[in-house]
């Protein structure tokens, strides 16, 4: 098992990155297509049809909010900054050596969306159920 870990600097401040990070509708904006809560179950539905049902584990507005992710552990860490930005930290534990290279690269196209929505409201996903990583697209 392996952990991956990324930083992120945004220009947004730490309680609204927190909520696309920790709410269904800012997961919609950045992440999942479908991402609904339900007694502390977060429902995944992406692109190309896989879903996955993943449990909240730690929520503490606006520094941190773990879940199991894929069964793997994922945590998300949001410092506040000086000039009203936000340093985020991700850290992926337990993830397969075997899927390492794709959960790897998979995470440089979540954060780099969550920064497109945060601080540009911009989505670069293309939402099209044809056109996602299984076929080579990277704006899946």
């Amino acid at each position: 098992m392996k952990t991956i870990t990324w930083k992120l600097n945004l220009k947004s401040n730490p309680t609204k990155v927190f909520d696309l990070i920790a709410t269904s509708e800012g997961r919609k904006k950045f992440w999942a297509e479908e991402s609904k809560e339900d007694e502390g179950m977060i429902h995944f539905s992406f692109p190309n049809g896989q879903t996955y049902r993943g449990q909240i584990l730690k929520v503490n507005p606006p520094q941190e909010f773990h879940l199991d992710y894929f069964d793997s552990l994922v945590k998300f860490r949001l410092t506040s900054l000086k000039n009203g930005g936000t340093d985020l930290t991700l850290i992926n534990e337990n993830v397969s050596s075997s899927d390492f290279s794709e959960v790897h690269a998979g995470w440089i196209s979540v954060l780099m969306n969550l920064k497109a929505v945060a601080d540009f409201q911009c989505d670069l996903r293309n939402h099209n159920p044809e056109k996602t990583w299984n076929q080579g697209y990277v704006d899946n």
